[in-house]
């Protein structure tokens, strides 16, 4: 069926259904539906072909939507999808767990009008995930086969969309990741109810056919040194993520009860991936059966909270400073917490973990108020004199956030300069670091961010090695003669 866009005073939005809170907590089985035939035309002839696309504006990958929300609205879905990959290597990946209602959704005209936004996230994921099902993507032939090779630390979404381009480009590549399986924060740190693991294995899967190689449960500076990757390949790209957490620092945080976000949902993944978990040495690191707080307000947050439900937790709360407005995460992934039976206490901070050194029994909250907004209008916090109260927990994660690791000395490469924040510095407009054909992106550049940034910067990444390798090879050639 083909339609006509601008059809949004006609064509009320209507998201892809949703499973049924009951029902899903029971299994970790992806929440939303994809379009059923026919539903994805609709949505997408909503868009109102603005003349100034602010969708567009404000997808950090800058993608052509409207165009392809035309040509989907149109039944060109196979048009649709090439120009949807042609701005990303990850389109179905991004369509299910970007925070669209902070980013394009939220950006579109329509949402800012009263009519409500175009359902873009959604079309998306129903355009890669008919690629795949239809045969539109098939392994990476490059026109020019190049001799120069490129070696990239990292198999997350910076690491896996570097990869996609450059082998595009005729690089040879090889990927290098401490994990046993490739797809870093998305195959280990994002639980599958928000994005199941063959959806993931599919890309990485595809580049392996497309002759990138994987070296996994490697770790640079242990099984085999920086320097010999550099010896080894023409340019480097670290894309290792930020790994490290930030962690409580109350009275009673080292019992055994209190675990680190990372930690936990790398766990419950595992344990959907069937590995045989030793009861006695993890037992901490499963919520069935117990009360749980989980602290803090972002979408690692969200992804503990629901977890912990579909683990048999006894009680679920979540533990933030500050209120809803202010919560960093997207408040979709919060409805549907709450949906889930998870309780919130906003504006209250950890005080301190009650129990002893080898079972947590409660974290005692220290209630907060916002205060009266500075010249820029944010709030700051303060604490509310003799208001605390204790909430039963069993086990306590702590999501608080992460930090870069410390790459120069893990590395052995002092010569990696850092920020002040710990990510590693690249030279102004570029992701060439200081060290000549070492180059970075991704959250290791950027700080603790969104995927969608790590696929823009790891896209952007490899245009800069192209360049420097091509910059390179001119160079020698001149030479010789």
């Amino acid at each position: 069926m083909s339609y006509e866009t601008n059809r949004f005073v006609v064509e009320h939005k209507k998201t892809p259904s949703k499973a049924e809170a009951k029902t899903r907590i029971n299994n970790f089985g992806e929440i939303y539906a994809d379009f059923k035939p026919g539903q994805a035309d609709k949505q997408a002839s909503r868009c109102a072909q603005c003349g100034i696309p602010f969708c567009q504006s404000g997808c950090p990958l800058q993608n052509n939507i409207p165009d392809w929300l035309r040509m989907t609205a149109e039944g060109r879905y196979e048009e649709a999808y090439r120009l949807s990959s042609a701005t990303s290597a990850l389109p179905e990946i991004c369509g299910r767990i970007c925070p669209q209602d902070r980013l394009c959704e939220g950006s579109c005209v329509l949402e800012q009008s009263g009519w409500e936004n175009v359902t873009i996230g959604a079309v998306e994921r129903h355009l890669g995930d008919l690629a795949f099902e239809n045969g539109w993507i098939e392994p990476i032939v490059p026109v020019q086969e190049r001799e120069q090779s490129v070696g990239i630390i990292g198999a997350g979404p910076a690491g896996i969309a570097a990869a996609d381009r450059l082998r595009t480009l005729g690089y040879k590549v090889t990927i290098y990741d401490r994990y046993d399986r490739a797809g870093g924060l998305l195959t280990y740190g994002i639980p599958s109810f928000k994005l199941e693991k063959d959806v993931v294995a599919r890309r990485t899967d595809r580049l392996a056919a497309s002759g990138v190689e994987f070296v996994l449960n490697c770790d640079i500076g242990e099984d085999v040194t920086f320097e010999e990757l550099r010896d080894k390949h023409d340019a480097i790209l670290v894309a290792t993520g930020v790994y490290k957490t930030r962690r409580l620092t109350v009275p009673g945080c080292g019992s055994t009860g209190v675990v680190v976000a990372l930690d936990y949902l790398t766990m419950a993944n595992k344990e959907g991936f069937g590995y045989n978990v030793e009861e006695a040495a993890e037992a901490h690191l499963n919520a069935s059966g117990k009360h749980v707080v989980v602290i803090g307000g972002g979408d690692t947050a969200m992804d503990c909270v629901r977890t912990a439900t579909r683990q048999g937790a006894k009680s679920v709360t979540c533990v933030y400073r500050r209120d809803r407005a202010n919560m960093p995460g997207s408040d979709r992934e919060v409805t549907n917490a709450e949906e889930e039976g998870v309780s919130f206490e906003w504006l209250s901070a950890p005080k301190a973990v009650l129990g002893d050194a080898d079972h947590a029994t409660g974290l005692r909250i220290q209630r907060m108020r916002l205060t009266t907004p500075d010249a820029q209008g944010r709030q700051g916090i303060e604490d509310i004199p003799g208001a605390e109260s204790d909430l039963p927990a069993d086990l306590v994660i702590e999501a608080l956030g992460f930090e870069p690791e410390n790459i120069p000395v893990m590395f052995n490469q002092p010569g990696l300069e850092v920020t002040k924040w710990g990510t590693i510095k690249v030279q102004a407009g570029e992701f060439q670091t200081f060290v000549p054909g070492v180059f970075a992106a991704g959250d290791i550049v950027r700080g603790a961010s969104l995927v969608v940034w790590a696929v823009r910067e790891g896209q952007d990444a490899a245009a800069d090695i192209h360049h420097y390798i091509q910059s390179n090879v001119s160079v020698s050639l001149e030479a010789a003669q």
